[in-house]
């Protein structure tokens, strides 16, 4: 089986050509594939293939073989390899007021429904750099989902493993929790993480974010990802952060993202109540796994 590795922002992916490769258990592939001590070292697969609604379907596994919803860092990657391997003809040019213009565009089918990219290509073909459209933000917890009735779960008391914390739900095509730190080197995430994700309180389990403000248009975020653990960028997660920050009066609608693996931009435009994030996509090697 033939493989590329990618990254956004340090958080890897290994990704597969399914319009040339047929994959019969990617849930067990994932978790192989994923392991960084036997296998090729990854945050999750990612499968690329054909689709009848847009130019092509990406299909995202943890890496404990769990299916995800979205992943917003591959994304950008599957945009890349798309557009570099000549997968799907790129569409026009993609712009969102107020940022830069896109020269080239793909649609791109998730578990989210089909999200539109714009991509920033260099004088070697080559893309460096990808917005991408991502949607609107689910708000109400029986759809994001989680077991609280309500309309908005916005700054909910609840207690972790003895400690006192304010959260916030959003997903963005999968769950998404936050809570707003004033010291993230002090949040113990190996241990709150995993007691987050796996509450009774969310039946899908669900996404943990611990946020400190930095100011009105930047925020830092420490994350634990379901089905993953602590990684370091989660693309989905910073918009969800962005989200959570307007919402609760603490940051811009305009801003940026300090991740451990780099920054992301986010907009979360009143016009049309949809995210944007633009963050880079890197390929790091081609390989072959053995059957």
């Amino acid at each position: 089986m033939r493989f590329t590795k990618m990254h956004g922002l340090g958080n890897d992916y290994v990704y597969v050509n399914c319009f040339k490769e047929e994959i019969e258990n990617p849930a067990q592939l994932a978790r192989i594939v994923s392991d960084r001590h036997h296998g090729i070292g990854a945050d999750g697969l990612i499968l690329i293939g054909p689709s009848q609604t847009a130019d092509v379907r990406m299909r995202i596994f943890n890496a404990d073989g769990s299916e995800a919803e979205m992943c917003g860092n591959g994304i950008r990657c599957v945009a890349k390899y798309a557009y570099e391997h000549k997968l799907a003809a790129a569409g026009e040019a993609f712009s969102v007021p107020g940022q830069q213009s896109f020269a080239a565009s793909l649609n791109i089918e998730t578990g989210n429904g089909v999200l539109t990219v714009g991509l920033e290509i260099d004088d070697s073909d080559k893309v460096r750099t990808v917005c991408v459209n991502m949607g609107q933000p689910i708000l109400a917890p029986k759809d994001i989902p989680v077991n609280i009735d309500g309309e908005k779960i916005m700054e909910y008391p609840i207690e972790i493993l003895g400690e006192d914390l304010l959260m916030t739900c959003v997903s963005m095509g999968n769950p998404h929790a936050i809570f707003f730190h004033d010291d993230l080197q002090a949040v113990e995430l190996v241990k709150l993480g995993p007691a987050i994700e796996n509450h009774k309180l969310f039946p899908k389990r669900i996404n943990v974010h611990f946020v400190q403000i930095d100011g009105p248009t930047e925020f830092t975020m420490r994350t634990w990802e379901r089905g993953s653990g602590i990684t370091m960028a989660c693309g989905t997660g910073a918009c969800a952060c962005c989200v959570a920050g307007v919402l609760t009066g603490k940051q811009e609608r305009v801003c940026t993202g300090h991740l451990p693996g780099g920054d992301l931009g986010l907009n979360w435009r009143p016009e049309d109540n949809c995210v944007y994030m633009t963050g880079p996509a890197v390929e790091v090697f081609e390989g072959t796994w053995p059957e």
